[in-house]
């Protein structure tokens, strides 16, 4: 096991990286990555198609074999606490035409009895105070099936703020959503961190959303390329040298980075 939870980290680290390594059937997939993920905000894992983005995620999450080593850091007074982690992936691969609503998958992840003997009151609470934090509460009976790509990824975030994780991890949350959905999703995990009690790390491959959210970006290619803020690290030579085309950056935004272009 080479995820620890709890373990004394560099203060103001929520996640830390050490010398991972990832091979699967034989290939290398992540190679010696050593990288850190600040407390309290939104940081970006950003690279090419096959640079080890997910495979890294999962590493964090002990779902794929690897060598070195992630601790995630301990929280509350002093540190000292065993920090909860949450996950959403990118996709959710269900049966849409299972007949269950939104309330009840999320009464499924905290329920103990059996549904079909009837919701449990404080589940049920704890549900729709989740749904109402994502703006999502109107759609409580919808069918799971029913709801749009951005619908799904919201109720996704909805089940993890269950269980009030320190760390939420998000794999490319917004891929295939419509650009509404996609800003709506971006306004909710940035007022999740807003409060600074609450760390998210999320793998995406749009630079403009990364440069203009992101507080903190780790650049990966199979290797660790990069990392730090994305106004201070997101120039032309380190985006050309990361995806090989030729990105550059234009106009400002609050972090003092720059949009893209081709």
């Amino acid at each position: 096991m080479t995820v620890k939870r709890g373990d004394a980290c560099v203060l103001g680290h929520a996640i830390e990286i050490d010398g991972v390594s990832v091979r699967l059937n034989g290939v290398s997939i992540v190679e010696n990555v050593s990288a850190s993920v600040p407390m309290g905000k939104l940081s970006a894992l950003i690279g090419p198609n096959g640079a080890g983005k997910t495979t890294l995620m999962l590493a964090m999450l002990d779902l794929v074999p690897h060598s070195g080593w992630i601790r995630f850091c301990g929280c509350g007074e002093h540190g000292s606490g065993i920090p909860r982690v949450g996950y959403v992936p990118q996709r959710l691969d269900f049966d849409r035409a299972t007949p269950i609503s939104v309330l009840d998958f999320l009464c499924l992840a905290i329920q103990r009895g059996p549904l079909f003997l009837g919701r449990r009151r404080r589940p049920v609470q704890r549900s729709r105070a989740a749904l109402a934090r994502v703006g999502m509460e109107r759609l409580e009976e919808r069918l799971l099936g029913q709801l749009s790509g951005g619908e799904l990824q919201r109720v996704l975030l909805a089940q993890v703020l269950l269980d009030d994780p320190h760390v939420i991890l998000l794999d490319e949350p917004v891929s295939g959503v419509d650009a509404a959905g996609e800003q709506l999703f971006l306004d909710l995990v940035r007022e999740i961190t807003a409060s600074g009690e609450h760390t998210v790390l999320m793998v995406s491959h749009d630079i403009s959303v990364v440069a203009e959210r992101a507080e903190h970006v780790i650049a990966l290619n199979r290797v660790k390329l990069f990392e730090g803020p994305p106004a201070e690290v997101m120039t032309t030579e380190n985006l050309l040298m990361l995806f090989g085309v030729g990105l550059h950056l234009i106009g400002t935004h609050e972090h003092g980075a720059e949009g893209h272009a081709p």
